[in-house]
Formats: C-alpha cells, structure tokens, sequence
C-alpha cells in the first residue's frame, strides 16, 4: 500500500457534489498523475465541511490549506502551483470580509473559531466510504469499551449522567430514554433511528450520515446492546440518495469486519440494521407515525401513551432518537459523560447543529455549544446579514418555531431559553431574515408548509390551520380588518391546545411569534392595506417619478401586458388596473424613476 506524504480533501456534500466537486476530483487525480504524483499524493472525497456558501471545498494535508469557491479548472493550478512549486494559490484562499486579509486555513477563519464539532467531529476529515479511516479516529471503540467492559445499565447510566437530550426537536433526556425502554419486558426489542428530516432549509441528519455514517451505526448497536434489541432500522427519506448510498456501503464494512451480525466482537451479543425508505412526509418526524410508516401504514401519529418505549415497531418495545443524538453517543463513551456535560448551560448539555440559511453571508452547517448566542451565531459564525442589509428575523425551529427579533439576539441559545422567547430548538433550522421580509408573508408561507404536510387525521390541524391559512391569505391581500388579528390569536391557541401530535401542536408557533413581535406589520396590512416590507402584490404599486423619469421606454417595452403608455422623451405612467406587479419595469429602469409604494 503506498504511503502518501499528502492528501487532498475535496468536499462531497450533496451541495458540493451538484456544483461538480466529482469533476473536480476527476481533475485533480490526472493532473497529478501527469507529474507522476500519484503515490505521494491521494485524493479523497469527505463529507461537508459546513462552509456551503463558499464550497465546494478542498483542504490540503498536513499544511490544513484551506481553499474555497474551487472549480473544475483550477484544478491543474493546485497541483501545478500547491503541489509542485510548493506555492499556495492565493486567488481560492478565504477572504475575510473585515479585514480583507486573505486566511490560509480555516483555525482562523471566524466561521470556525467559535464551533465545537462533536457530532460533525468527522465531517470533512475522514473518507465516509472508508471504515479504516473512522475506525483510525477511535472508530467503534466506544462500541468494543461497551461490550468489554460495561454492563447495559452502566452505558445507560454513563449516558445520563452525560445530560444528552434528543437532538430531533422533543430534548427528552436520551438515558432516560433507553432506561425505560430496558426496563420494558419483551422478547424482542428495536432500536430506530429517525433520518426522516424534513424541515425546510434543514440538512444536518443528511450531512452526517453522508459523512460519518459509521458513528450512527455503532451507537444505534451500542443503544441495542443497553436495551436488549438485536435489530435496528434507519428510517430515512428516500430523497437523500447520496446518504443511503454511503449508509449502504458503511452496513456492508461493518458486516465484514464483524461489527455487525451476530457474535459481535466475540461477544454474545448480535445485532443487524436494516434501512426502510420514507416518502418525505413531514409528519413522519413523529415518532408514532414513522413507525406506522415503517409497518407499511398510513403515516399517522396515535395518542401516547402508550409510548413507543412500552410498544412502538410491530408492538414491541421501541427506542426512537434522531441521527444527531446518535452521533453524540460514542464520543461520550470514548471521553466520559463528565467531559460531555462540561460543555453548554445548566440544563442543555453538549453542542448543537444548526443549517445556518437564508439572509446571511454565511450560509453552511454549524456545530456550537449549547449557550452560545444567537447575535454570535449570526453575526461572528454567519458573518452578519448580505448586503448590508438590516436584521429583522431568525426562524429558528423550521415550520414549528417562532420568529425572533434583535430583541432576542443576546439570548443563550439552548431548549428552555427559546422556548421562554417563543420559539423552540427544533431539529436544527435556522433562517435568517432581513428588513425586506414581511413578517405576515412569512407567516403564510410555514403555514402552508404545515397545510402541504399535515397527514388530516385530527380536526384541529386539519382545518384549523386552513382557516389561519385563510385568514393570513385575505390580509395579505389587503382585505383583512382587526377581528381577523384577534381570529388569528384565538384559532391558533386552540390549534395548540387540541392538535393530536407536535406538527399541529406546533404549527400555530410562526404566526403567534410574529403576531408577538410584528404587531405593527399586521395592522399596517389590515389598517393602511400597505405592506412595509414592500412583498405583498397585491398590496403593492409600482410608480414612475415624473421627474426622474426620461422617457426612454425601456420599461414600456418590456412590460409584458402593456401597462405602461407614455410618448418617447416624455414622462411615462403605469395603469395599476393593468398592471401584474411583475417588477420587470422595476429591474429594466436605468435612471431609478421607478418605485415601490
């Protein structure tokens, strides 16, 4: 086997895979094969580095370069230049957008400074695709100390002790969790892990099973081990073909190296996974109805108790967490629930990953430990707001969550703290908005989110949110009055208190969150029939300034209905009857005589 002195990492993430980091690979490999590289120097594919907004990705081994925004073509430069002539190629280093000073490797880079990767702690350093490289990074360890040397009730014991909540949104202790359902009898048990991530704008569960899908499967057989389960099932939505594919090929190596199957590790212990696809149905992150999904139901959720810890697949005992708290187990483990828990706040123990997107120079996969704030995630790790623009919102919690305002941005980010400002943890997602949001279109626009993915078994979900959808409809068009702001409040408190599962329990949070904290937006719909942030068509014109105005037709050429009438040389006008507000008039005016009222 040849020893390679240096190796290139080049991301490859879903994000960085559709911008051509395969051809860039491709380039690299036989550029390095025409200077006769290819025994000193090894090319890998890893998982995301986090840093989508300047991906793809490659990182240069051991010097740690770190090169963003690199394309197919610069491939023969890296080698040529990096590789050859031992110079760094200056043009692909980060550019730090306050010093505007260039950063060779990502230790000082701003984005990373202020990350603790546990969960993501392999992500964009070991080949996905390759057992000896996780096992290399105290791989299945945690899993060998586990059979060696505890007893069930001890791992389950080390895990309480560590205060690990669930990563999937509920934050129920994780120890407690597997306690209850090892105490359940049974003669056969289950051990599942929900991949079934469908929050908008949300990519964490995808980007660690594309990038570390060994560390879920040795925790979903180190939780087998404690509760007494020989099978597991990774319930994944079919959509994520880049992560079953390597999820696929991790199940296969661990068989082959005995780390799955019966006898583990010359125990007496034995234990399979098996992967079962989802359809993409939000509802399905519902514990209940990812089970009934799994059985070949109708994904549904049912009335707990009884709870799927007491009788969950098939009528046996269950134990359901997400892949991110799966990743926090062998780490805890291998370093000791002490070291977990010294990390975050009083009650939110460990790291948190967030899918940092929307208005923000920064968009990527973060890792962060509970406490740290929301102005340091989004103005030190995300870089502020694009553009220059001002900072109105974070959505944190995707559909479920609320909207919060600077007001918040000092606030520790951990479970009871964004409960207590009117949002929630959720899973992961964080969008970021700025001032040409309208708080009442947002609202709206998660609202038919839920309508889309609510599974209409219960009445309150069902039509209750179609009448909130309803009402935010007609107000964003200019037709609502002050009873349809006081209707909101009312319907959806009664929503939240009569839902059968959290997706409808939840569901109103958005609405009551901006109604909170964008009162003004509301009234200024129903009351002026203006939208301040200028997004609501109907509610919006576009007017020509006679004064600034030249006469050059440029916009009466190119409205598509014929709206705008005017002699050349000569100030124009816009018919708002005719008028479909399609900003194309807007966009063509080269002299700023166009407006939005």
């Amino acid at each position: 086997m040849a020893e390679f002195n240096t190796h290139i990492l080049v991301c490859g993430g879903t994000g960085c895979k559709a911008s051509q980091s395969d051809l860039l690979k491709a380039n690299l490999n036989a550029r390095i094969a025409e200077h006769g590289l290819q025994d000193q120097v090894q090319v890998l594919h890893t998982g995301c580095f986090g840093f989508c907004e300047k991906g793809p990705i490659v990182k240069i081994q051991p010097d740690n370069t770190f090169y963003v925004s690199v394309e197919p073509k610069d491939a023969n430069e890296i080698v040529d230049e990096h590789l050859v002539k031992g110079r760094k190629v200056e043009r692909l280093l980060y550019k730090d957008p306050k010093t505007k000073e260039k950063v060779g490797d990502s230790k000082h880079m701003d984005f990373y400074k202020k990350q603790v990767r546990i969960a993501l702690r392999n992500c964009g350093f070991i080949n996905p695709e390759n057992i000896d490289e996780y096992i290399g990074h105290d791989g299945y360890a945690a899993l060998g100390k586990c059979l060696e040397i505890y007893r069930p009730a001890e791992v389950i014991d080390l895990i309480k002790k560590s205060s690990l909540r669930g990563r999937g949104g509920g934050g129920f202790p994780t120890g407690l969790k597997w306690e209850i359902t090892h105490n359940v009898a049974g003669d056969e048990k289950y051990v599942v892990c929900n991949a079934d991530e469908g929050d908008p704008g949300a990519f964490m569960d995808r980007s660690i099973l594309e990038g570390d899908p060994h560390t879920v499967i040795e925790a979903m057989a180190i939780c087998g081990y404690c509760i007494g389960a020989s099978k597991g099932l990774v319930y994944i939505r079919a959509e994520y073909p880049l992560a079953i594919k390597r999820l696929k090929t991790a199940l296969t190596q661990a068989r082959e190296y005995g780390l799955l199957g019966t006898e583990i590790l010359g125990s007496d212990f034995s234990f399979e996974i098996e992967i079962r696809y989802g359809a993409g149905a939000f509802v399905c992150g519902e514990e209940t109805a990812l089970i009934h999904s799994m059985e070949g139901k109708r994904g549904e959720p049912t009335f707990k108790p009884p709870f799927p810890s007491e009788s969950g697949y098939m009528g046996k005992p269950t134990n359901v967490n997400n892949v991110e708290t799966f990743a926090n187990i062998p780490p805890i483990i291998n370093k000791g629930p002490e070291w977990f828990s010294s990390i975050g706040t009083e009650k939110s123990k460990g790291t948190k990953v967030f899918a940092l997107a929307g208005k923000i120079n920064n968009v990527g996969l973060i890792e962060v430990p509970m406490g740290t704030t929301l102005r340091e995630v989004i103005y030190d790790i995300g870089g502020g707001i694009k553009d220059g623009k001002k900072f109105k919102a974070v959505q944190t919690g995707g559909p479920s969550g609320g909207c919060l305002t600077t007001a918040f941005l000092d606030t520790p980010i951990d479970y009871d703290n964004l409960i207590a400002a009117g949002s929630m943890m959720g899973s992961g997602g964080m969008i970021v908005m700025d001032e040409d949001d309208c708080m009442v279109s947002i609202a709206k626009f998660y609202l038919e989110f839920t309508l889309d993915e609510s599974c209409g078994k219960c009445t309150p979900c069902r039509i209750g949110n179609k009448r909130l959808h309803e009402i935010l409809v007609k107000i964003t068009e200019g037709k609502g009055n002050r009873e349809d702001i006081d209707k909101l409040r009312m319907l959806s408190h009664v929503i939240k208190d009569s839902s059968l599962c959290g997706l409808g329990q939840t569901s109103p949070n958005p609405v009551l969150s901006t109604l909170d904290n964008f009162l003004n937006e509301y009234e200024a719909h129903v009351d002026h029939k203006s939208c301040p942030a200028g997004q609501c068509k109907a509610l919006m014109q576009y007017v020509i300034d006679e004064e600034k105005c030249t006469g050059c037709t440029l916009c009466f050429r190119n409205c598509p209905v014929g709206a705008i009438s005017g002699e050349k040389r000569s100030p124009h006008y816009i018919d708002q009857k005719l008028c479909i507000k399609c900003g194309v008039c807007f966009e063509k005016c080269k002299f700023d005589a166009i407006s939005i009222v």
